[in-house]
């Protein structure tokens, strides 16, 4: 009986404190942002509790923030790509053709940070989502350059899950250089992030100074983690963003020329001494992915395809990419089949799309559309999966608001005057050109 009293005492605490939690985060959504992006650039992956399977700290607070803030949007046809890949998934699952780390995976890697991209937009502005991004990412980068030149990795002082700490937190080198991962557990995962991120340092309405820093900051890091995907994706994403964005100034696209001409030019050389260092082992990396290529023939229409790592394909000995495959597609094919895996690329695809027209234009798409060449040279690992699908998500919804804030422009203003219309001018104020 004394036990069970410290028990229960423990047990109330508990609930009060989760229930202090779940108050703050839903009174101070702003703050409660904030605080999730620090988790996922700074809290590694390793960091987490076992509930039925393995909840890694990041996944565990956007659950709990899409249930605090969850709200009812408007359905776009990405949705029904989600559902539809989540439906046949979950019965392959049933079926016994595709095995629950896989089913796991895509649920919480994928379709949670999906959905908390959908609802985050209901409560919080696009423009402290944006900042907020740019903020923490460069933050993140400044640490990776500290790291670069300290060889100090601070996260992997952090304890965790067994398996996942010991999977992630081995520091990588390349040419006897130290490859900076920060929280990410992986130096291609940071570069990504980082070079999405870019996206949204663009799209801040800061001055051009800590605009053109940040973008410097994010730039200097990326080539730090050495990661070639990495280094691609924030050139692509870099250029797409400085002449897509709208609203981004003259002076700002030509001091990213600049600048880019000049780091291009100091870079260079330093990429080239790491990477001829690295010799056989970059040149290997390339050639391994090419390699993956072979794996397609084991791919089937529905669900995995059994144990394929001990069979011999040509010339191949398939159990030499057990370890791991790099190679986002070809995963996604060999864990589902072709046609969940056209289904879940679908919803990909329409966020990218959202990058061809002005209005529905977003430092989200073009972030998702920067990534895409990723996709065929990386696995979706770590946080930068989780950060890869909440672009996706974030990018869906803010078209879905660029529509309807199109939509309200365009009511008459006889029809407006005098009525609930947010977007209406207020009396004794003339309407804004273009708006009546």
């Amino acid at each position: 009986m004394a036990t069970a009293v410290p028990i229960a005492l423990l047990a109330v605490g508990g609930i009060a404190a989760v229930a202090i939690v779940v108050f703050v985060l839903r009174l101070l959504p702003r703050t409660a942002f904030v605080v999730w992006a620090c988790v996922l650039f700074f809290v590694p992956l390793w960091v987490g509790v076992n509930v039925g399977f393995y909840w890694a700290a990041i996944t565990l607070l956007t659950a709990l923030m899409i249930i605090v803030n969850w709200s009812v949007v408007p359905l776009r046809a990405a949705d029904a790509w989600v559902v539809a890949f989540v439906i046949v998934i979950v019965g392959l699952y049933s079926f016994g053709t595709v095995d629950l780390a896989s089913l796991v995976a895509a649920l919480l890697e994928w379709v949670i940070p999906y959905l908390w991209g959908r609802v985050v937009l209901a409560r919080i502005g696009a423009e402290w989502v944006t900042s907020t991004i740019a903020v923490v990412a460069i933050v993140a980068a400044v640490l990776g350059i500290v790291e670069f030149f300290t060889s100090f990795n601070p996260f992997v002082l952090i304890p965790g899950s067994g398996v996942v700490y010991d999977t992630w937190s081995p520091l990588q080198e390349r040419g006897g250089v130290l490859r900076v991962e920060g929280a990410f557990g992986h130096s291609i995962a940071l570069g990504a992030a980082l070079a999405m991120s870019s996206a949204f340092v663009v799209a801040t309405k800061w001055r051009l100074i800590p605009k053109i820093g940040g973008v410097v900051i994010l730039a200097v890091a990326t080539v730090l983690t050495f990661s070639r995907a990495g280094q691609l994706t924030l050139v692509l994403t870099l250029v797409l963003s400085t002449f897509l964005i709208v609203g981004v100034s003259r002076k700002f696209r030509i001091s990213v020329v600049v600048a880019g001409v000049i780091g291009t030019a100091i870079a260079i050389p330093i990429i080239d001494s790491v990477f001829g260092a690295a010799g056989e082992e970059a040149g290997g990396s390339a050639d391994y992915r090419t390699d993956l290529l072979v794996l397609l023939q084991q791919v089937q229409l529905f669900g995995n395809p059994g144990d394929w790592h001990s069979l011999v394909s040509g010339d191949y000995y398939l159990g030499y990419f057990a370890r791991s495959v790099d190679n986002a597609l070809v995963l996604t094919l060999l864990r589902y089949g072709y046609v969940p895996t056209l289904l879940i690329m679908a919803a990909l695809v329409c966020a990218a799309i959202m990058t061809v027209r002005r209005s529905t234009r977003s430092p989200a798409s073009i972030a998702v559309v920067g990534q895409l060449p990723s996709l065929v040279v990386v696995a979706l690992i770590t946080q930068y999966s989780m950060f890869l699908w909440f672009c996706v998500g974030l990018a869906i919804t803010w078209a879905r608001d660029a529509d309807m804030l199109r939509g309200a422009r365009e009511v008459p203003s006889e029809l407006r005057q005098g009525s609930a219309d947010p977007f209406a001018p207020a009396a004794g104020r003339r309407a804004v050109p273009g708006q009546s």
